[in-house]
């Protein structure tokens, strides 16, 4: 339905609702906060919502944190503490429970490298239970982790390397963590999104791959994604809607230019934008220029909300303590 890119729910549902004044049919929204972290949950309840939104049916959680690119320690324990909490909701519980966790992206590209630097600071437990030959422990479960790394350093599907590994250690759940894209320079690494719907690697830099969800795996996945990038037409787009929204203070609002700018939609204002910029071959992937910090920051706070969730035995000390 939109041109504008994204990979967020809830901006998609944002973009809709200032389209057509109104929510998306199909589609559930609820809204929290909890110490000034907002939390959106969008639902897709039916094939109509899924068609509007352009996204599969299942939950879409939102946890948006304004001061996560220079947050200080409690700051990013609280978002730890407010994503393990989402994640706990999502998570099956079972006996012999076991979950591989799936860090996607490029090592080598900053902004694509959060899945590995996450991965770096699971708490791996899966040997310990094969050595120790149990089955059960009342303080942890059975998580393996593994950085597939993109077809353009390894040659195979992303998807292929997954499934046989699902296949062959038969986890109960995947988590995959990768990068996204957004609409809105503000949610740069700024907003985590949880989903139970899977992933495609490669989204976030518009280089789809095969989806990796319950059908292609044949077990749940909860997808983990943070924005790091947007393309030069969205960027330029929320430049021209900030400079509208100034110009209602100082311009004349009967001018023909004004009220031309003022009237256009935004997904008329991208079309035209990516239009100009095309045949330069400017439209290029932005991203913020402290992201390396960013980066080893929200992978910190993501790999912590994990260990929290998978783990009964640890809290947030355990893994401040001892996994970093």
């Amino acid at each position: 339905m939109f041109q504008i890119r994204t990979d967020l729910a809830v901006e998609t549902r944002e973009l809709y609702k200032e389209n057509k004044k109104q929510e998306i049919p199909g589609v559930e929204v609820e809204k929290s906060e909890e110490n000034n972290i907002e939390i959106t949950r969008v639902k897709v309840v039916d094939d109509r919502g899924s068609q509007l939104m352009g996204k599969p049916k299942g939950s879409y959680i939102t946890v948006e944190a304004r001061g996560l690119k220079s947050a200080d320690a409690d700051l990013k324990d609280d978002v730890s503490k407010v994503m393990a909490k989402e994640l706990v909701k999502l998570i099956p519980r079972k006996k012999n429970f076991s979950t591989l966790v799936v860090g996607l992206g490029n090592w080598d590209v900053t902004p694509d490298a959060l899945g590995p630097e996450v991965i770096s600071k699971i708490l791996v437990t899966r040997h310990l239970f094969k050595m120790y030959k149990k089955t059960e422990d009342p303080t942890m479960v059975s998580v393996s982790a593994i950085t597939p790394g993109v077809m353009g350093t390894t040659g195979i599907e992303t998807k292929d390397i997954i499934k046989g590994i699902v296949e062959k250690s038969k986890p109960d759940l995947v988590i995959a963590i990768d990068a996204l894209a957004s609409r809105k320079m503000e949610r740069v690494s700024t907003t985590i999104q949880i989903s139970t719907t899977g992933i495609s690697p490669g989204s976030g830099i518009g280089n789809l791959r095969k989806q990796l969800n319950e059908e292609t795996l044949g077990v749940p996945v909860i997808a983990i994604g943070v924005p790091t990038v947007v393309d030069a037409a969205t960027m330029a787009n929320d430049t021209i809607s900030m400079v509208v929204e100034a110009l209602k203070s100082h311009s004349e609002k009967g001018s023909g230019f004004f009220k031309l700018l003022e009237a256009m939609k935004d997904d008329e204002k991208y079309s035209l934008i990516k239009e100009v910029l095309e045949p330069y071959g400017a439209n290029v992937i932005v991203t913020t220029k402290e992201i390396d910090k960013i980066i080893t920051d929200i992978s910190q706070i993501i790999a912590n909300g994990i260990n929290i969730a998978l783990h009964p035995g640890i809290d947030l000390k355990d893994v401040n303590r001892y996994l970093h």
